[in-house]
């Protein structure tokens, strides 16, 4: 009987070794896993720069309207991959926070259109210029062509992933 390698004589079968053609997606499972702790303790902390009170959730819409301008909640929502009352709690958060505002969508008056203030746009420009320059200096040893091959491969990533 082969043990599951923790060493305490249980006698557990550990899992069949993967087949050799599953190994690639088990590397690139256990590297998205490092990669997205990461990210998520990061991306607390550029919240926090943007306003003490942001949730780490909310800075990824804050970008989305930085990059995209105006846009309706139920966009938001779909590219964000949350539902509608998700969307609406963190939506009336950042309007409280003074960082985004509403508007009437002059193509349908029953719907609404989301954009930063000039305060949301600096807050979030200079957040986003911070974080551009840690990756340059993180990044310095890497060719360009490699970082650029790195965001081509994560957003092909990113749209294999979409809902």
């Amino acid at each position: 009987m082969h043990q599951d390698g923790n060493g305490d004589g249980s006698g557990v079968e550990a899992e069949a070794s993967p087949r050799n053609e599953d190994r690639e997606f088990l590397s690139l499972e256990r590297e998205l896993t490092v990669f997205l702790r990461r990210a998520r303790a990061s991306s607390g902390d550029m919240a926090r720069e943007v306003h003490p009170d942001l949730e780490s959730a909310a800075y990824g819409l804050l970008v989305r309207l930085d990059e995209c301008g105006r846009q309706r909640a139920t966009e938001l929502a779909a590219y964000i991959g949350v539902g509608k009352a998700t969307m609406s709690r963190q939506l009336r958060a950042l309007e409280h926070l003074g960082l985004i505002a509403r508007e009437p969508d002059p193509a349908d008056g029953r719907a609404w259109l989301v954009h930063l203030t000039d305060e949301g746009r600096t807050r979030v420009g200079k957040v986003r210029e911070a974080r551009r320059a840690r990756y340059v200096s993180q990044l310095s040893h890497w060719d360009r062509q490699e970082v650029a091959e790195l965001a081509r491969l994560l957003r092909q990533l990113n749209r294999g992933m979409e809902k």
